[in-house]
């Protein structure tokens, strides 16, 4: 489910959603916001499609690094609100702010989903 989520949203980043993801992009990055929705896209698809498709063994890497495209694409969303952007039917600072806290809940989805939270926290116990 996760793989499809994210294949789904990379998608959408390269193709009718461009101009919203856009709107996340911080003012303060100094490439241009197409190259960069465009380039988060194809990582996007690439992580959704190697979680469809790797073996079970590399999922908890791949939960990992998923994680930290999660943790990495954050700012956006943060900068989104501060400039006060709308875009996905975030009109209001309210919304904005409330989408902020979804970011962690994506970040422990792919720790969860991926089996690497249970692969670290055993890894912890062989090593006592």
């Amino acid at each position: 489910m996760l793989g499809g989520f994210l294949a789904t949203a990379g998608i959408g980043h390269l193709t009718s959603l461009r101009q919203e993801f856009q709107a996340q992009v911080p003012p303060w990055i100094p490439l241009d916001p197409d190259f960069v929705v465009v380039a988060s896209g194809v990582v996007e698809v690439g992580l959704g499609a190697v979680l469809l498709l790797a073996p079970r063994a590399l999922r908890p890497a791949l939960g990992w690094a998923t994680a930290a495209f999660f943790v990495a694409v954050f700012p956006g969303n943060v900068a989104q609100y501060l400039t006060r952007r709308d875009a996905f039917g975030l009109n209001s600072d309210e919304a904005r702010l409330v989408r902020l806290f979804f970011q962690p809940v994506l970040v422990a989805w792919a720790l969860w989903a991926t089996g690497a939270w249970n692969a670290w926290r055993t890894s912890l116990r062989a090593n006592r």
